[in-house]
């Protein structure tokens, strides 16, 4: 029986790990098909329209500057081209004087990268920069006259880089969007574990949560990565330059889902600690757990939804409207102190969504009944 269960169990993380890799190479199929078009690319122009010989550099230039990221292309362009010309430009002087050898690479690779860093900051800039010195060092010495042509394969691989991201670009708001998606559906279900627990009054549900929750952070750091390469694809790529206020949209809410999921884990902590001591818990407080796990999956299908479709941000604006309308200091009268936490934590985490819904933070704020008798912002009408 041991042995079947171990043969079920490795099946099992077998599967799951062929889905998980399988996953990865279907979300990175198309900027793999964009390096891969580009390299090809750059080859080309370099090798049959400029006549370089072997210009290999010039697909590595492409690669490099579209990488498997979709953030930041242009500049990562601009650092290699800096890059590549720092290092040959320091190799080619100092090798010509010096020679070759294991101590002139080390002094070579050490001036260049120092200059790079010197000039810019950026990893790639240094990195490229030490690279391209020992290849000048080693392949391309200075009396093979391939400093210039090899900077001149550089310009031709970032700048046929930025054609492709402009003329066969990812969408600029749809990777974003799913990963937005997917960050909501998870604090939704988050939510409901969370509201289980304290109905059960079971710890159980709510250590799963809060495992779930802080294990969203990546997904965020995704979400920010998708955003800044579709803000470079939607300024540069005329296909798309009709998508700006959907993405300027989907934009200003990376900070408010980020708030949201700090202020979730907060609250499952919290809960978690709750039911641990066994605090006395107002059934409308897990009510209003509850309600905003409902909220949230409307957002999420807001945010998957295309434009006319339903629900709109007005439709989850309503939703959590009707959840900000019961989270009353009347909840957490006589509370302990993690209940009352808890308490916090929903009403800030209402403002957080309100704000992806589209509201501004005050008139977020304002949807709450108040909690002292002169609030900053009184409630509205």
């Amino acid at each position: 029986m041991a042995s079947n269960r171990f043969r079920t169990y490795t099946r099992d993380r077998l599967r799951e790990r062929l889905r998980a890799s399988t996953t990865r190479v279907r979300a990175s199929g198309f900027p793999v098909l964009q390096c891969a078009l580009a390299a090809g690319l750059a080859w080309f122009v370099a090798n049959d329209l400029v006549h370089h010989h072997n210009p290999f550099f010039a697909p590595i230039a492409a690669v490099v500057s579209l990488g498997l990221s979709l953030g930041a292309r242009v500049r990562r362009s601009f650092e290699l081209i800096a890059g590549v010309t720092v290092g040959i430009g320091v190799g080619d002087t100092l090798i010509s004087v010096i020679g070759t050898g294991a101590w002139q690479i080390t002094l070579t690779v050490a001036l260049a990268m120092a200059t790079a860093i010197f000039l810019d900051g950026g990893p790639i800039i240094s990195m490229q920069a030490g690279t391209s010195a020992v290849l000048v060092a080693t392949l391309i010495p200075p009396q093979q006259g391939g400093g210039l042509d090899r900077m001149i394969d550089a310009l031709i691989g970032g700048l046929v880089g930025v054609v492709v991201v402009t003329l066969v670009p990812v969408h600029p708001v749809l990777r974003a969007r799913k990963s937005a998606a997917e960050i909501l559906g998870s604090a939704a279900e988050v939510l409901q574990l969370v509201a289980d627990g304290l109905v059960a009054n079971d710890p159980k549900p709510i250590e799963v949560a809060l495992r779930k929750a802080r294990a969203t952070q990546p997904a965020i750091d995704g979400l920010r990565s998708s955003l800044s390469g579709g803000r470079e694809i939607s300024r540069l790529s005329p296909l798309y330059w009709n998508s700006r206020p959907r993405f300027d949209r989907l934009a200003a809410a990376a900070d408010p889902i980020d708030n949201a999921l700090r202020n979730i884990r907060v609250l499952a902590r919290r809960s978690l600690s709750l039911v641990r001591d066994d605090e006395i818990l107002d059934p409308r407080l897990v009510d209003e757990v509850e309600k905003l796990s409902h909220a949230v999956d409307v957002l999420r299908r807001v945010v998957l939804a295309d434009p006319g479709q339903q629900p709109d941000r007005a439709e989850a604006a309503r939703v959590l409207r009707s959840v900000a309308a019961g989270a009353k200091a009347e909840l957490v009268e006589n509370a302990g102190i993690s209940a009352t936490v808890v308490f916090a934590q929903i009403r800030s985490l209402i403002v957080d969504l309100l704000q992806v819904a589209g509201l501004s933070r005050i008139s977020a704020i304002a949807t709450l009944p108040p909690t002292v008798p002169n609030p900053a912002y009184p409630p509205e009408p």
